[in-house]
């Protein structure tokens, strides 16, 4: 990619998903804003050197800007609490669950089943989100049980490394 176009991709990644990144962000570092403005600057570094990234649809680009900044926030507070225990008077912040963190999983696992061969999507969705068990399943797909094993044990296989491609990882 030209350096020119891949300027042009930057650009437009930005224009695209830093608002969202920036709120984001925010979020993570319980309103730190100096912070959030590590974590975004961070996060964009990381995609410019990951070119990939600039050539995903809009959704995937910001799944993965997503999952890249909560990392980096993780590692932020993880390396602060190594170097030292700060003690103030003031209580802690609480954390709030508000289910953004549930929303990208669930955006980046729809987006990796969409990659999965249809008989491997199909019986992942059958067994793990629809709750069907291996004799409802293998009667609805009309295969044998055995079958509706093995395509699981195989489609939970590609699962893991189309998340582990788009830098997802346990």
């Amino acid at each position: 990619m030209g350096e020119v176009a891949e300027e042009a991709l930057m650009r437009a990644l930005h224009e695209e998903h830093a608002a969202a990144l920036w709120s984001y962000a925010l979020h993570l570092t319980s309103g730190d804003r100096i912070r959030a403005e590590d974590v975004v600057q961070e996060t964009l570094l990381r995609a410019w050197r990951s070119p990939a990234v600039l050539d995903q649809s809009q959704g995937s680009a910001r799944a993965w800007l997503f999952t890249v900044a909560r990392r980096i926030a993780i590692d932020g507070w993880r390396s602060a609490s190594a170097r030292a225990e700060v003690t103030t008077d003031r209580p802690p912040d609480r954390v709030v669950a508000d289910g953004t963190d549930r929303a990208v999983q669930g955006w980046l696992v729809a987006e990796a089943l969409a990659e999965l061969s249809e008989r491997h999507r199909e019986v992942l969705l059958l067994c793990y989100f629809q709750g069907y068990s291996v004799a409802d399943a293998a009667l609805k797909l009309g295969v044998a049980e055995g079958t509706v094993k093995s395509r699981t044990h195989y489609a939970l296989r590609a699962l893991r490394l189309v998340l582990e491609e788009r830098g997802v990882t346990q």
